[in-house]
């Protein structure tokens, strides 16, 4: 596969440093790194975003996350791998990132349940994550990033 044309905020570099600002103050909210791995890889499964499926992969085995983990992120609920606390996120992102697909896009439940483990810090470190995750996925998916390229 062969990109469109070069990721919308490297041909407007002005665009690049910002993003990146953002993702730098998400690991300051106090969730643990894997934590941020594991919300970064599953919204980038959902949207379909290979150039950040492989990257948060990469990026997640730095930070520690195990292949047995890697490969059941997509089947969370099934597997015993996460904990409580990851559950909540999981399903928080899974909510946020696809808020057309229901009424109520991030239900209560949800919100309660990522609120029981995570602080109000922690949780706009979360959000944040997701919010980012889900602009660099748009950015690549629309412009058709390959896997493993480099910006």
């Amino acid at each position: 596969m062969n990109a469109r044309m070069k990721n919308p905020a490297v041909v407007l570099p002005e665009a690049m440093q910002p993003l990146l600002d953002v993702v730098k103050a998400t690991r300051q909210g106090g969730v643990p790194e894997a934590t941020l791995e594991l919300v970064h890889l599953r919204a980038s499964q959902i949207n379909g975003c290979s150039f950040c499926v492989d990257g948060g992969v990469k990026s997640a085995r730095k930070n520690g996350v195990s292949d047995e983990r890697l490969f059941a992120v997509a089947a969370w609920r099934e597997a015993p791998y996460f904990s409580d606390a990851e559950r909540a996120a999981l399903a928080l992102t899974e909510a946020a990132t696809r808020l057309a697909d229901s009424a109520d896009p991030v239900p209560d439940a949800v919100w309660d349940e990522a609120a029981d483990h995570f602080d109000e810090r922690q949780l706009a470190a979360i959000i944040l994550t997701i919010g980012v995750t889900n602009l660099f996925n748009r950015l690549n998916a629309t412009t058709k990033q390959p896997a493993g390229a480099g910006w």
